[in-house]
């Protein structure tokens, strides 16, 4: 059986800088990511934003995750392999050969986090195309340069909620309104305010999305706003954020290290980039 002094679990940020600080103390790891490509998140995030806590440049999300792989390329990074258990410290992972069995002796999780999509919000109504996450919307336009719609409405007013609206407009997709539950907007403000009078995004608080409308593409959305129900047309819904840690393979409590958007408050791409390096320090130091 394969062992390895230490195995990352997740190829985002904290996973390749963890890997990257475990190499410079001389310590063998290997990073297994399921996607065929390392980088993460950022791999779809087309807008500025990323690099200056790690490496003190402003860039877009694809650039930030290519230099990421950059930075890991004479490390064992292995794309395409996905961990389906663990057993103490046999981790079993199926790649495109099969399925087979490695040990390691530390074990660092960081698989990241997720949106939460319609079924676990409770949203009615029919199941048409143009319903989705902004990671499948980003996915769309940044990867496929496909746009699924051109008048969607987005769900929610996280920080990643605004980030929809800087993908669409990478392919000319002009959102109808932003709506949220509650008396304001979960980011902070002047958000509402840029998105409105920048972007022409109207933002909507204490607006409820009731059920979704189509046949074979959304054609409407019932909201409920100030106490009244009405009928927004539109062609898609974006949910957005309500972040969901990654965090099966921890169903059984295995002895395993976190780093990254798997556990704690939602971080950004560059402090898990730090908390990787740091918690890869530090589990050095164990194996020592």
């Amino acid at each position: 059986m394969e062992r390895r002094d230490a195995i990352i679990i997740g190829g985002g940020p904290a996973g390749l800088s963890a890997a990257r600080r475990f190499s410079e103390l001389g310590i063998a790891a290997t990073v297994l990511e399921r996607e065929q490509q390392a980088g993460g998140v950022p791999r779809h995030c087309g807008h500025l934003g990323f690099g200056w806590q790690s490496h003190r440049r402003i860039w877009t999300g694809p650039r930030f995750a290519a230099q990421l792989r950059a930075d890991s390329a004479a490390l064992d990074v292995r794309a395409g392999h996905t961990v389906l258990g663990i057993d103490g410290d046999i981790l079993r992972v199926q790649n495109a050969r099969g399925i087979h069995e490695m040990a390691a002796g530390k074990i660092l999780l960081a698989t990241g986090t997720r949106e939460t999509p319609r079924a676990p919000r409770f949203v009615g109504g029919s199941r048409p195309r143009g319903v989705m996450t902004t990671g499948a919307l980003q996915a769309n336009i940044y990867l496929q340069n496909f746009a699924p719609f051109a008048r969607p409405v987005i769900i929610g007013t996280e920080l990643v909620s605004f980030s929809a609206i800087l993908t669409c407009r990478h392919l000319c997709i002009r959102p109808v309104a932003m709506i949220e539950a509650k008396d304001r907007i979960s980011a902070p403000r002047p958000g509402d305010l840029v998105a409105q009078f920048v972007y022409g995004v109207p933002v909507w608080t204490r607006t409820k999305l009731i059920a979704i409308e189509g046949r074979s593409q959304v054609e409407a959305v019932e909201i409920e706003r100030e106490g009244s129900h009405e009928r927004v047309a539109c062609d898609g819904v974006i949910f957005t954020g309500e972040w969901v840690p990654e965090a099966s393979l921890l169903v059984n409590r295995p002895k395993v290290t976190l780093a990254g958007n798997v556990h704690g408050a939602l971080k950004t791409s560059g402090a898990c980039w730090r908390e990787g390096r740091a918690i890869a320090e530090k589990m050095a130091g164990e194996l020592a």
